[in-house]
């Protein structure tokens, strides 16, 4: 029987882990949907490259400090309760490797492509993990702390500051020491627009993520008997919420439109297995709300050329996820109890402190020594064409 529940809990972990590795081809297409035609092979190549990198950053080094756990173990120990650690691993792999799918969207169009995959490395081997540690694995004794001075822990669930919020504010010192895409802002200050070259893929994009969203937080479970479709449900409101509060907000864009759910979701990971539907509903439309105002501002007032927007999606929401499950996870507001709201603000302050620190030694580092932007001449070009030597579509085709 026991057997049984293993391979039970193997299977359950797997699914979770295909679903959000899936998410990596929506943060492909949402990427390719909204840079420039000269850049679409360029963000498709360089998520699945990171992904790789990560796998790799991650089995020999980043599991190792966030757990203590590693694989230098014979293949009988390895397959021990059906291998559950193993799938369990490659479902917080699939976590770790959004860090640079994130930073990404950010970087988009004007970054050098082997730096990024060194970037990569360090930030999914070192930095990420050493957070990941402190928040699910009690590492250097901040949880317990937290929890004996102020009744519980810090409570993320599925990763709105763990994954999005650290991913966020990792790529805005990489988005600020890169600085804008050329032509992006004139010498007068105004915008120069750069609209999303094809919508269709940036709606595909997001509809992908959306889906594969639902195992990323309700497989967080990770066994069986703590599966909650309270989880399902909460994703489910905020995902509407924001939805609703960006096409409001951003008067029917379809850019904002379709980075709505996407905000929602970000936002709802950390109290999703706490909150009240209707906690998660505003919570929602409270992200939505946050995604459109604070990008336009980034954008237009701030002229920081985030391409996706990704500070905002991923770093300003996943803060706010992180606050949100402190309130709307209270018994007094209808959730279910056991968080503190003191205990989610310094956790939450914290992630955002080691993602600022690392963003700006990896990316600053780089920077100094190989340097992490393409010339003007190759930016002009297009990275499809510098990088990779094609382009996503010719421009003609042969008849023979």
């Amino acid at each position: 029987m026991e057997q049984v529940s293993h391979a039970s809990n193997v299977v359950f972990v797997l699914l979770g882990a295909i679903m959000v590795l899936a998410m990596h081809a929506g943060f492909a297409f949402l990427e390719v949907g909204t840079v420039r035609k000269k850049n679409q092979v360029n963000a498709l190549v360089k998520i699945l490259t990171d992904f790789c990198v990560s796998a790799i950053a991650y089995f020999f080094i980043g599991y190792t400090i966030a757990y203590g756990a590693h694989f230098f173990s014979s293949a009988e120990v390895l397959s021990q309760k059906s291998g559950y650690e193993m799938v369990k691993f490659f479902f917080l792999l699939t976590f770790a490797a959004a860090i640079p799918a994130i930073i990404s969207g950010g970087i988009a169009e004007r970054a050098r492509f082997h730096p990024q995959s060194i970037a990569t490395f360090m930030l999914v081997g070192f930095v990420y993990p050493f957070f990941e540690g402190i928040a699910w694995n009690d590492n250097f004794g901040l949880q317990p702390w937290l929890e004996a001075t102020f009744g519980a822990k810090f409570h993320d669930f599925a990763g709105s500051v763990v994954v999005h919020a650290m991913g966020g504010w990792i790529a805005l010192p990489a988005v600020l020491l890169l600085g804008a895409r050329r032509g992006r802002y004139t010498k007068e200050g105004s915008v120069s627009a750069h609209p999303p070259s094809n919508i269709p893929f940036l709606a595909l994009g997001a509809w992908i993520l959306t889906v594969g969203w639902f195992g990323f937080n309700v497989m967080s479970a990770q066994t069986l008997d703590k599966v909650s479709g309270l989880v399902a449900l909460n994703s489910l409101m905020a995902m509407v919420g924001g939805t609703l509060a960006a096409m409001v907000l951003g008067k029917n864009d379809p850019g904002f439109i379709h980075n709505g759910p996407l905000a929602g979701l970000v936002a709802v990971c950390a109290g999703s297995d706490l909150m009240h539907p209707v906690g998660a509903l505003i919570t929602g439309l409270i992200a939505g709300g946050l995604f459109v105002q604070l990008f336009t501002i980034t954008q237009n007032r701030w002229k920081i050329d985030d391409v996706l927007g990704v500070w905002p999606l991923h770093g300003l929401c996943g803060v706010w996820g992180g606050l949100a499950a402190g309130v709307f996870g209270t018994q007094a507001l209808g959730g279910m109890g056991g968080v503190s709201l003191v205990s989610q603000l310094i956790g939450t302050v914290a992630a955002v402190v080691v993602a600022l620190a690392g963003g700006t030694i990896v990316y600053g580092t780089l920077k100094t020594l190989v340097g992490i932007r393409l010339d003007p001449e190759e930016e002009f070009e297009g990275a499809d064409l510098t990088i990779h030597k094609i382009t996503a579509t010719p421009d003609r085709e042969t008849h023979w």
